[in-house]
């Protein structure tokens, strides 16, 4: 009877382990450190301060979002990313859902701020409010390329264009 009692113990303490080990969410440590990164990142932009940037990015990581084309090298992403900043103020990020694995980090952000000088078609002085899709490819727990997505109206807004207006007409469903 004390071997079974001893058995049973056993199983249920092997059982009440296994189920408290679990990673939260399911999400694997790699994964948690590639996530980590991006907040990482995404709290150099809101402080304005890239001085642990290299925390986060690696040495040769590359940013394909560009103002001319894709940024490569970590001192020429920070030099980049200073020289954005210094024309903003009171940039704020918010994350809206942000997914994570072992390879990449998707987030939805929303940014908001004011510019100090003349930039992305719009004047000193004018509050800005702008949303994209932020993707992340990481390694070893650093992002090493990076791209953004926006909306056409939003990226039409920042070159001084007028966005086309939204199409009313409604197709006809017999003629297909």
């Amino acid at each position: 009877m004390k071997k079974l009692i001893t058995i049973i113990t056993a199983f249920i303490c092997l059982f009440i382990t296994s189920c408290t080990t679990k990673n939260e969410g399911g999400m694997s440590d790699l994964a948690r450190k590639n996530l980590a990164a991006s907040e990482g990142i995404s709290k150099c932009f809101e402080t304005n301060d890239f001085s642990k940037l290299g925390d986060y990015l690696a040495e040769d990581a590359i940013d394909h979002s560009g103002e001319t084309g894709d940024i490569k090298g970590l001192d020429n992403l920070k030099a980049e990313y200073e020289k954005m900043m210094s024309g903003m103020a009171e940039m704020k990020s918010e994350t809206i859902k942000t997914l994570a694995d072992d390879e990449y980090v998707m987030s939805w952000m929303r940014f908001t701020g004011t510019l100090k000088n003349d930039m992305m078609g719009m004047k000193a002085g004018q509050s800005f409010t702008s949303s994209s899709i932020e993707v992340s490819k990481c390694k070893d727990g650093k992002v090493v390329e990076h791209w953004t997505m926006m909306e056409p109206s939003e990226v039409m807004k920042m070159i001084g264009g007028a966005p086309p207006p939204p199409t009313t007409a409604v197709a006809d469903s017999t003629s297909m």
